[in-house]
C-alpha cells in the first residue's frame, strides 16, 4: 500500500528570453519520501511527469516573464510552485493545499538504472485490449507466451492501494512488467491494466472502495474466461486482499497474494503508525497514546459513533493536527471501507490453490500477523504455500531496512528467486 501523492503542479515561474525551455526536474521531499518532478516546457502543450509514480504527460500551463520569476499551472492538482530563475536552476516553493515544500529545478531529467525492466524483442506476444467495469473503461496489456492456447494458465494482475498504471510503476520500477515478462517466459499468460481513472483507463475513483476495485478485477476475469480454461489472480498489497476476496467467492481458479493484507485495515494502519512515529523519534509513551486514540477512532467508525477528541490529551500539537487530518480522511468512502475490511472471516470459504508470500522486512504490511492469519484461517486440505522470504521489503526487493525511502535507491525491481518461485508454483498447480 503505497502512500504516495501524485502532484499536479502550478509552477509560478518567469523565464528570461528562451533560457528556461526544454526539460527541467527536481526532487520533492514529502513525508520522508523523495518524489521527482519533471517539466517539459517546450512547445504549445507543455507537460509534467512524476516518473516515480508512473504519471506522465500531465498538461501544465506555463507563464514566463523577463524578471526571472516562473509560473507553471496544473489545474487538476490545486498546487503551485513559485520560483525564480537563477541562471542554472529555478529555486522556489511548491504548495499544494495547505502544505508547502522547497523545490529546486535543474536542467535535464534524472535517469535511474532499472536493469530488470523488460526490453524488446520478446519471445512472446502482447495484445493491447480494453474492457468495461461499471462506469469504467479499463485498458491493459495481455501477455501471451509462445504456443499459448486455452489450456495455458492465465493471471489477472491487481495492483496495490492508490492509483497506479498497469506496470504498478513506482520510482521507475515496473514490478508488474517484470513479473509478466518472467511468467510469459515460463509459459504463463497475464493481463495487467491501468487502474480506473489512471493512465489510459477511465472511471470514477472519488467514491470507490476496495469492493469496486475487486469488481474491476472480476470484469478482467470474465474477459479472460472467454479465451482460457484456468484463470487465476495475482495481487500485490491491497491487490492480494482482492485476490483472497475473489477466491472466497469461488471466482478464481488459483491465486497469488504478494504482501496481501489479511488482518483488518485498521490493524495494519495502527502498526504502520507505530513504526512511523517511532522512526520519527517520538517517545514510546507518546506513540502508545497516539495509537490508542487512533484505535478508538477506528472503533467509533465501525460502531457509527462520534470520533474521540484529542483535546485534553498530552499529545504534541503536531500529532493533534495529524489526528484531525486522519479524521477527515476517515470520512471518505475508501477509508471507511478499508479500516473495517478484514479477510479473516472469508478464509474458511477458500478452496482453490493459494500462494502467499511476504518479505521479512516489509514495513507496510506486517509479515507475521498476516501470514499467521492465513495459516490458521484456510480450511484444512486447501492447497497452499505460505512463506516469508528473508531480506525482502514490501516490493520484494533485497534491502537493508525495508523502509519506503529505500525503494528508489535499490536498482533491483523484484527478487529473481521469487519470480522463479511464483512461476514454478503456477505451473505446478495448473496441472493438478
Amino acid at each position: 500500500m503505497k502512500q504516495l501523492l501524485v502532484f499536479v503542479i502550478l509552477l509560478s515561474a518567469v523565464f528570461s528570453a528562451g533560457a528556461q525551455t526544454g526539460t527541467w526536474s527536481g526532487p520533492l521531499e514529502v513525508q520522508g519520501t523523495r518524489i521527482s518532478l519533471v517539466f517539459h516546457l517546450d512547445g504549445e502543450n507543455p507537460t509534467m511527469d512524476s516518473p516515480d509514480q508512473g504519471a506522465r504527460d500531465i498538461p501544465i500551463q506555463v507563464e514566463k516573464s523577463a524578471t526571472g520569476a516562473v509560473i507553471i499551472r496544473i489545474p487538476s492538482a490545486g498546487a503551485t510552485f513559485e520560483g525564480t530563475w537563477m541562471l542554472t536552476k529555478i529555486v522556489g516553493t511548491f504548495k499544494q493545499w495547505t502544505a508547502a515544500f522547497p523545490l529546486t529545478l535543474t536542467p535535464g531529467e534524472p535517469k535511474l538504472n532499472r536493469p530488470q525492466t523488460p526490453v524488446a524483442p520478446f519471445p512472446y506476444t502482447q495484445e493491447e485490449l480494453s474492457f468495461r467495469s461499471g462506469d469504467a473503461l479499463l485498458k491493459g496489456t495481455l501477455t501471451l507466451p509462445e504456443g499459448c492456447s486455452r489450456k495455458t494458465p492465465v493471471l489477472v494482475m491487481v495492483t496495490g492501494s492508490g492509483q497506479q498504471n498497469r506496470d504498478e510503476e513506482i520510482f521507475e520500477h515496473k514490478p508488474f512488467a517484470v513479473i509478466a515478462d518472467a511468467l510469459a517466459r515460463a509459459g504463463v499468460a497475464t493481463l495487467r491494466y491501468d487502474d480506473r481513472g489512471f493512465g489510459e483507463s477511465s472511471g470514477n475513483v472519488m467514491d470507490c472502495t476496495t469492493e469496486d476495485f475487486k469488481n474491476d478485477a472480476l470484469a478482467a476475469i470474465g474477459l479472460l474466461r472467454e479465451r482460457f480454461d484456468r484463470v487465476g489472480v495475482l495481487g500485490h498489497s491491497e491487490g492480494g486482499s482482492i485476490a483472497l476476496m475473489l477466491a472466497a467467492e469461488g471466482l478464481a481458479d488459483f491465486i497469488v497474494s504478494l504482501a496481501g493484507n489479511v488482518v483488518s485495515g485498521g490493524q495494519t494502519l495502527l502498526w504502520q503508525n507505530r513504526l512511523a512515529l517511532a522512526d520519527a523519534g517520538f517517545p514510546a509513551g507518546t506513540v502508545d497514546a497516539y495509537c490508542t486514540l487512533l484505535g478508538r477512532a477506528f472503533e467509533a467508525l465501525s460502531a457509527g459513533t462520534p470520533f474521540p477528541s484529542a483535546d485534553g490529551t498530552d499529545l504534541p500539537d503536531a500529532l493533534k493536527q495529524n489526528y484531525q487530518a486522519v479524521l477527515q480522511q476517515l470520512q471518505t468512502p475508501y477509508m471507511r471501507y478499508f479500516v473495517t475490511m478484514d479477510m479473516r472471516p472469508l478464509l474458511g470459504r477458500i478452496t482453490c490453490p493459494v500462494l502467499a508470500l511476504n518479505g521479512s522486512k516489509d514495513m507496510q504490511v506486517e509479515p507475521e500477523s498476516n501470514l499467521d492469519a492465513l495459516r490458521s484461517g484456510l480450511p484444512e486440505g486447501t492447497p497452499a504455500q505460505i512463506d516469508c522470504i528473508e531480506g525482502l521489503n514490501h516490493l520484494f526487493q533485497h534491502c537493508t531496512t525495508g523502509a519506503v525511502s529505500e525503494y528508489k535507491e535499490i536498482e533491483e525491481t523484484f527478487a529473481p528467486e521469487v519470480l522463479k518461485m511464483v512461476s514454478d508454483w503456477i505451473r505446478a498447480v495448473s496441472i493438478l
